[in-house]
């Protein structure tokens, strides 16, 4: 019983024992007790979060756990319980993540002042910062220091990843090898040291069947003091900071900083002279060197500045050093310009007392060494042209040319291809520049100067106009007309021997309407006036003829004639008026007499029907566009403000459209000779209404109705019928519109009011009263005081 008793304690502890190992699998120094199998669950998962917090891999782990005393097979096991992709999965994607290194922020101030400063924009630019590249390798001279990060990697046989840190005492730390001291030294010698470290534990890594690698996993930051800047002070920047990322952070130079001469100074030495020019011109980095902790930066106020302005690609003010020349300058502004005058430039200088200018020349630009403050200003070019000639007029190709020494007249008519046919060859004009500016007119016999007269073939001189004249330039421009029954009537071009025939062919030729009759009228022509004769133009009056124009093709026209071709004495198109309505045959009928009458219209088309309302004939005539014009050509002198006859206009085009004209039909009836019997016209619309035997009342009344014809009943029945007046209706205004369209108003005779008579039919139309605004007590109050006013005013005039 005891011996069992034993054996459970003792397996209990050997059980403690292998839990305690498993939750610190990397730590512990003897992993050979441990066996897998007895593992929770729990026991895995903490082993997992064991690894992750290291970050890394079981693989990566296993070097470490067989020199640890785990067999193989246990190994296996655990890998096996662990699920080794997703930790591989996870180490891997942390592996590939970039380099990092403490964000650094620094405010910058843009000045706006100094920006015509050679160099200043540099320090102002968001996106040229100079920050180094973390995704670069790692540079093997980097040196070392307390808060890097190292990744160390053994990969082959055995496989190893490490993410350790220099500690403060510059020392990185790594199981089972212990402590290295990396501090500085360079990433290369680095490699090398913990190469021979870690080969002592791995024995692969000695016989080169494992590799190590060794990189930066996190870069530290240093403290380095700048000087002299725009924003001077102490910045936190990477450890692969350069100095123009200092400069940057820092704004640049200061107001006197200089951009020439920037120094590095390291444990109290001057390491470096940084010239930003050297970049700014050719992108040379050579002296952007990377930076160490407690460097720090001076910038010395400038030794000379000089500005150049004017016709330079790159105006500005520059900075210069020592011995540096006009030439130099001229290579920082980029140049001169296109239209740059470079024969001279001028220089202010700057005395001890007062300013001084300087001309310098082309030959000085290499030579000239710039004095402090100097300004130099380039102007541009003459904008005048030192050999050019033009020549236009009668040559086949004017333009202007240049001229070579000694070229004559006669040699630039040949490099314009000569002279046209049309040529004037009695005279050349030559418009010549004096010394003065002025100009002067040379005039030379062409004929001459082309046959080698030199007399005429004169030499030419800078800015010479020569103007070759046409003889078509002499003769005047004359013009025919031909007006009348042609298709494109208007004025024509004279030519010589132009006939009748040929602008009438050119016109497009007649019209079916033209008639035989030409009127063709001349001008008179006479060196004295002749007073007895009162004829203003010549007239000449023939017939065409279809079949023999003879007379047509041999009269010729001569300049400033008038052609008319006359119409035909009758030639007008069918007119129509239509006819609607109750009648027997409605629809379309063409005028057949110039005084057709609309009984004769009506009795064409069959009369009127049965149910024609012999009270209801009207006729629909349009308003014309010339009775508008005639209504607007008239001045009523109404008044600027006033508008009626501006609607009165409107009206007519918009509204109305036609004019209405009632017939009487049982006076035309019973006698055709009746003044209501119409004489129509083109576009007239006859309606003839059907018999209603209603009464339309409308307008301001309480309801708009038709109520049943009653003969002998009055207006005043009917608007009784449809309930009386509104509040608005103006009963002794009322009118009847009967169905030919004829109205009648109400008559008023002293008290007595006569309404006009209502037919079946007809409609009652009761106008709005007019808005009259009534006097207030107020107004009265105010008018009496006025009136007041002025009688005491009269009364005491007249005293």
């Amino acid at each position: 019983m005891k011996q069992i008793i034993y054996a459970a304690f003792f397996l209990s502890i050997l059980s403690l024992s292998m839990k305690l190992k498993a939750q610190d699998l990397l730590s512990t120094k003897d992993l050979s007790i441990i066996r897998v199998d007895n593992l929770s669950d729990n026991d895995i998962e903490k082993i997992k979060n064991q690894l992750e917090s290291n970050n890394i891999s079981i693989n990566q782990a296993e070097p470490m756990v067989l020199a640890k005393g785990m067999s193989p097979k246990e190994f296996e096991k655990l890998k096996e319980r662990l699920g080794t992709t997703s930790t591989v999965n996870k180490t891997a994607s942390k592996q590939e993540l970039p380099r990092t290194q403490e964000v650094i922020e620094n405010k910058k101030i843009k000045d706006p002042v100094f920006s015509q400063i050679f160099g200043s924009d540099l320090f102002d630019t968001p996106i040229l910062n100079f920050e180094p590249n973390l995704k670069l390798a790692t540079p093997l001279n980097y040196i070392l220091g307390p808060g890097d990060e190292m990744q160390i990697s053994i990969y082959g046989n055995q496989e190893f990843n490490y993410n350790i840190p220099v500690n403060a005492e510059g020392k990185i730390k790594i199981d089972h090898v212990g402590e290295i001291s990396v501090a500085g030294i360079s990433i290369e010698a680095a490699t090398q040291k913990i190469k021979g470290a870690v080969g002592k534990i791995y024995s692969t890594l000695r016989t080169g069947q494992s590799k190590l690698a060794v990189s930066l996993s996190r870069i530290r930051t240093i403290k380095v003091t700048i000087i002299g800047s725009k924003q001077p002070g102490n910045y936190s920047v990477s450890s692969l900071a350069t100095v123009f990322n200092l400069l940057y952070l820092a704004g640049g130079p200061g107001v006197n900083g200089s951009f020439r001469d920037i120094q590095l100074v390291r444990e109290n030495k001057v390491i470096a002279h940084i010239d930003i020019y050297k970049f700014l011109v050719d992108g040379n980095q050579t002296d952007n060197v990377g930076l160490k902790d407690n460097d720090i930066i001076t910038i010395p106020t400038y030794s000379k500045r000089v500005v150049i302005k004017g016709q330079v690609k790159r105006p500005g003010i520059f900075e210069l050093k020592s011995g540096e020349t006009f030439s130099t300058l001229l290579t920082f502004a980029a140049g001169f310009s296109e239209d740059a005058y470079t024969a001279s430039i001028n220089v202010t200088q700057k005395t001890s007392k007062e300013f001084k200018l300087k001309d310098l020349k082309a030959m000085e630009f290499s030579s000239y060494i710039p004095l402090f403050g100097d300004e130099f200003k380039v102007t541009e070019i003459l904008k005048r042209f030192e050999n050019r000639v033009e020549i236009i007029g009668a040559v086949f190709r004017p333009d202007t040319y240049s001229i070579s020494e000694n070229m004559r007249l006669a040699d630039l008519i040949v490099k314009a291809e000569g002279l046209k046919e049309d040529a004037y060859l009695k005279r050349a004009v030559v418009i010549r520049l004096k010394p003065d500016l002025t100009k002067e007119i040379v005039n030379v016999n062409l004929y001459e100067a082309i046959n080698g007269n030199n007399e005429f073939n004169i030499l030419l001189k800078r800015e010479d106009q020569i103007t070759i004249y046409s003889i078509l330039d002499f003769k005047e421009e004359f013009m025919v007309s031909i007006n009348g029954e042609i298709k494109k009537p208007g004025d024509y071009k004279f030519r010589e021997k132009l006939t009748l025939n040929d602008i009438l062919l050119e016109a497009g030729g007649l019209l079916s309407s033209a008639s035989k009759k030409v009127e063709i009228a001349r001008m008179l022509k006479a060196e004295d006036i002749d007073d007895k004769n009162p004829k203003k133009a010549q007239l000449f009056n023939f017939d065409l003829n279809t079949t023999n124009n003879e007379q047509a093709i041999k009269f010729e026209i001569e300049p400033f004639d008038v052609i008319n071709i006359r119409k035909m004495a009758v030639y007008e198109k069918p007119q129509a008026v239509s006819l609607n309505g109750s009648v027997v045959y409605p629809g379309v009928y063409v005028l057949a007499d110039k005084k057709e009458k609309i009984f004769d219209v009506v009795n064409r088309a069959g009369g009127l029907t049965s149910v024609a309302d012999i009270n209801g004939v009207k006729i629909k005539r349009p308003i014309l566009a010339i009775q508008i014009e005639a209504i607007e050509d008239i001045n009523l002198n109404l008044g600027q403000k006033d508008s009626s006859k501006v609607k009165l206009t409107k009206k007519l085009k918009e509204d109305l459209k036609y004019a209405v004209i009632p017939i009487e039909w049982d006076k035309v009836v019973k006698d055709p000779s009746n003044y209501s019997n119409i004489t129509l016209l083109a576009g007239d619309e006859i309606e003839v209404a059907k018999i209603n035997e209603n009464v339309k009342i409308t307008g301001n009344v309480l309801l708009t109705s038709e109520i049943p014809f009653l003969k002998g009943k009055g207006l005043n029945y009917y608007i009784g019928a449809v309930g009386g007046l509104d509040n608005k209706g103006w009963k002794k205004k009322a009118y009847i519109i009967y169905p030919n369209g004829k109205a009648a108003v109400t008559n008023h005779f002293l008290f007595f009011k006569h309404y006009p008579k209502v037919t079946a039919g007809s409609q009652i139309v009761i106008p709005e009263k007019p808005v009259i605004n009534k006097t207030t007590f107020v107004e009265i109050i105010s008018v009496a005081g006025v009136l007041v006013s002025m009688a005491g005013v009269v009364i005491a005039i007249t005293r």
